[in-house]
């Protein structure tokens, strides 16, 4: 039993600590799992306390070959059941997170009834974990959580920035026109204006943070062992070629959610990772309406608005 605890691949799981980020990487984690791997998945210590608060204070027991630890992010406290300020958060994960990284898989090699960590599964935008790897000797890999159109855009903005497209001259550039200016020069991205890249870029200062953080983190990918991108061949066939051509090592695993489901049933798939309390009132809603007259809009876990923008986009989905 020994032998077997040794040689078992053992993969450490990174996510970015906001709710988007981690449910692609524990849908990935579990699959991971389904096939054998060891997995210890890492929380900040912040999103720790949120998902026992939301699960109840067994939730991440886990088992004995998945299971969970933290790291700190070294942010001061906010309010305990929301999501942390992005910038304030991506700037701390990438002073704040590497030292405590080392400092756990240094204690998890040294456990003697788990396997010795084998790789580092970390997102896209947690490339300190490529520098906690290259110290251990152990293989790299960066999720990207979103889409390969998403990558090479935030993996571009260097060179939006270098041709002074970006940061924008004036606050004005949003609302004149300067959003259509046609960008033709992207591998794999066709016929795609400035408006169609990610929106971080909308800034005039030329140390936005956040700008600043996914221009960096996109770099970084390609210093890894390989990539992995949540999407599929057929949905991102050309972005994922003229990805390939500057970075062979890309795997993609998309959609994961129809995966999850075909996973085989063992108590890893009952694994949850949702940072909010859920309310089943709305199910109840559900069930009283009829088949295929329903149409679900997932806005995301963070976005805030208005009630008139509420009406006006269900509006626009109802035409």
């Amino acid at each position: 039993m020994g032998s077997f605890v040794t040689q078992k691949p053992h993969a450490v799981c990174v996510p970015f600590p906001a709710q988007g980020h981690v449910n692609p990487m524990m849908q990935l984690a579990k699959l991971l799992h389904s096939r054998g791997f060891h997995i210890t998945f890492i929380n900040t210590e912040f999103n720790h306390r949120r998902l026992l608060r939301a699960k109840g204070p067994h939730a991440l027991k886990g088992l004995s070959d998945f299971r969970f630890e933290t790291i700190p992010d070294g942010l001061p406290p906010s309010d305990r059941d929301a999501t942390q300020d992005p910038t304030a958060l991506c700037s701390a994960v990438r002073k704040n997170c590497l030292a405590p990284l080392c400092d756990l898989l240094t204690k998890l090699n040294s456990s003697p009834n788990i396997p010795l960590v084998s790789c580092i599964v970390s997102d896209g935008v947690m490339s300190f974990a490529i520098q906690a790897a290259m110290e251990l000797g152990i293989p790299e890999v960066q999720f990207w959580t979103a889409s390969a159109c998403s990558f090479m855009g935030y993996f571009h903005y260097e060179e939006l920035i270098q041709r002074g497209i970006i940061p924008f001259k004036d606050e004005k550039d949003i609302s004149n026109g300067y959003l259509d200016t046609k960008i033709d020069w992207i591998p794999g991205m066709k016929d795609i204006r400035l408006k169609d890249l990610p929106s971080l870029l909308r800034t005039t200062d030329p140390n936005d943070i956040l700008l600043d953080f996914l221009r960096q983190e996109a770099q970084n990918c390609f210093k890894a062992s390989a990539m992995i991108i949540n999407t599929f061949n057929d949905l991102e066939h050309e972005v994922l070629d003229a990805i390939a051509f500057k970075f062979p090592q890309i795997y993609t695993v998309g959609p994961l959610g129809l995966l999850s489901q075909q996973m085989p049933e063992s108590e890893s798939k009952f694994i949850t990772s949702s940072l909010w309390k859920e309310d089943l009132e709305c199910l109840e809603w559900l069930d009283k309406m009829e088949p295929n007259s329903v149409v679900y809009v997932n806005f995301g876990s963070v976005t805030v608005m208005s009630d008139q923008h509420l009406r006006e986009f269900a509006w626009g989905v109802s035409k």
